[in-house]
């Protein structure tokens, strides 16, 4: 449909405005554009819609720079409130492929119940809630990206309008700030629907990271225009592409926030577990440092500044005046690595797989602007120290031995770190302890029967394993977990 066209079907009930001509448009306002944007897709107060189709992992490519892994989307529901800036997801799923991370079973279905209100955010548990605040940015800038969404945040956000073409044809864009949060371009084409939203959002480990949008093939429900289709790309590869199979205009949405979720804080435990080594936990991922003669080595900053910055600051106090001076990565994916950039912040020098070593440099070379991190704020510069097999760092009293995990599906350049003097393993995923009571799996998971297979290959005797999610456990927990015979 040209302008012309356009403006003689459209009535002046339809739009509350009065029309100019076509000549005119490329100088209307990005208020003018955005009513008439609302009032051509509806203006819903909440909306409920259902999906199906494929999702990827942001975050947990089995290699640095490759694609996320793929999983498969059995049914997806996002129920929005608009008014309170809440959403509630309903997500089943299962892998597409079975290499790479992501913090889901190997084999068979998973229910994800995740919410997001305002500051807070949180997942559903059979336990209770769960508070997650790193997943807040997340999760408010996929609630006003929605098409709906999209125009009520560039509404009060002050947007301007240009007029580029896309494709070979011209498009209303939108652009606007959600302080603190993210930046977004909405273009609205000639039948005013929301199109393609092209965003930026803070991320941990990449500084920030593109997000790309489309919406196609709008069908009516009850008034309300919305999409069938939704694909959507981040850091430069596909996270989702569903079809939209339900929609229900001004849904019931009352999301109420859990009193653990508002009260939430930080929490970061020590527990000495031999002379000079600590496990340091009290949140979903661990850490451990070492004590060395005249510095400290901490491995792994997980999640981002939140959380790295208080386990820092607390590592320091168990060995006054010792500089932390290496950081050791057990792999790249996100949540492991989101604290690195505070790790180089801090000083440290990272030591990570020598495959990833190209893909952390770029990354901690780009700096925030939306909401500057610590390593942006510090100016530093990332010194990145590659590991190439075997690793041993010494000072003469005390030995850490670096080794790679062989034949992962979880991760390239997975590593795990060994102290022979005492015993102690520390790994990432390989392996996390199940509950104290609970019976072995009746199918091993493979990820530990790997695990299991390395240290019999390296010859590691284990007396204590500190797991880098859970809690310490003996060795042969893991030979047990694994159905393996321990060692003797």
């Amino acid at each position: 449909m040209n302008r012309n066209s356009l403006f003689a079907s459209l009535s002046l009930s339809a739009v509350a405005l009065v029309l100019v001509p076509a000549t005119a448009y490329p100088q209307e306002s990005a208020v003018g554009v955005l009513k008439r944007a609302s009032a051509a897709m509806g203006e819903p107060k909440s909306i409920r819609y259902a999906t199906d189709g494929t999702g990827w992992s942001f975050g947990q490519a089995w290699a640095p720079g490759k694609a996320w892994p793929k999983i498969d989307i059995q049914s997806q529901v996002r129920t929005i409130n608009y008014t309170s800036g809440s959403m509630r997801e309903e997500i089943a799923f299962s892998r597409g492929e079975t290499q790479g991370g992501g913090g889901y079973p190997l084999a068979g279905q998973q229910r994800n119940d995740q919410y997001v209100s305002g500051p807070f955010a949180w997942n559903a548990t059979p336990g209770g809630a769960v508070p997650g605040p790193r997943l807040v940015i997340d999760r408010v800038h996929q609630l006003w990206i929605t098409p709906h969404g999209v125009l009520a945040a560039a509404s009060r956000n002050n947007a301007t309008v240009t007029w580029p073409a896309k494709g070979g044809k011209s498009l209303a864009a939108v652009s606007f700030r959600e302080l603190g949060r993210f930046i977004a371009t909405a273009y609205i084409n000639d039948d005013f629907l929301v199109e393609r939203v092209e965003s930026r959002i803070p991320d941990p480990v990449l500084g920030e990271v593109a997000v790309v949008t489309t919406y196609s093939n709008y069908r009516d429900f009850g008034g309300v225009k919305f999409p069938g289709r939704i694909q959507q790309s981040q850091g430069g590869f596909p996270v989702l592409d569903v079809a939209v199979k339900e929609v229900q205009a001004n849904a019931p949405a009352e999301i109420a926030i859990p009193d653990n979720v508002r009260t939430a804080a930080e929490r970061v435990t020590t527990e000495k577990v031999a002379d000079g080594v600590w496990f340091v936990a009290g949140g979903s991922h661990n850490s451990v440092a070492i004590e060395m003669k005249d510095h400290l080595v901490l491995v792994e900053a997980p999640l981002n500044d939140a959380r790295s910055a208080p386990v820092i600051d607390e590592v320091k106090k168990l060995a006054p005046g010792k500089p932390i001076r290496f950081v050791i990565a057990s792999h790249h994916h996100f949540d492991h690595a989101g604290g690195l950039r505070t790790a180089v912040a801090e000083g440290a020098t990272v030591i990570a797989d020598a495959g990833s070593k190209a893909y952390f440099e770029r990354a901690f070379a780009t700096h925030g602007t939306i909401l500057p991190d610590l390593l942006t704020r510090s100016g530093k510069k990332a010194t990145i120290r590659p590991v190439k097999g075997i690793m041993t760092l010494s000072d003469g009293a005390r030995e850490i031995r670096i080794f790679p995990i062989v034949e992962s599906n979880h991760a390239s350049g997975f590593m795990m770190v060994y102290l022979p003097k005492e015993r102690l393993l520390i790994e990432a995923d390989a392996y996390t302890p199940i509950p104290p009571d609970a019976k072995p799996p009746a199918t091993p998971n493979a990820n530990n029967v790997n695990l299991v297979v390395n240290l019999e290959g390296f010859k590691l005797a284990v007396d204590k394993i500190l797991p880098l999610h859970g809690r310490v456990v003996p060795g042969i927990d893991l030979f047990t977990t694994a159905g393996r015979t321990p060692p003797k």
